[in-house]
């Protein structure tokens, strides 16, 4: 049971960060790329970083 909390705590980091960095370009704050100022990567990225904080959060929450 610990590999499978460890192994859903090291895909639910980037699944985060990726989220987070999505909405950031979307919105405008993190330029650099193709996706800077398009609103649709901070629509994709929203969901996205919900999901792996949620991951993250719920397989390390204390029982």
């Amino acid at each position: 049971m610990i590999v499978l909390r460890y192994l859903a705590t090291v895909l639910a980091g980037p699944l985060l960060l990726v989220g987070v960095i999505w909405v950031l370009q979307g919105l405008n704050i993190l330029p650099g790329s193709f996706m800077t100022g398009q609103i649709i990567w901070a629509v994709y990225g929203a969901p996205m970083a919900l999901a792996g904080g949620a991951m993250a959060w719920w397989v390390n929450r204390r029982r």
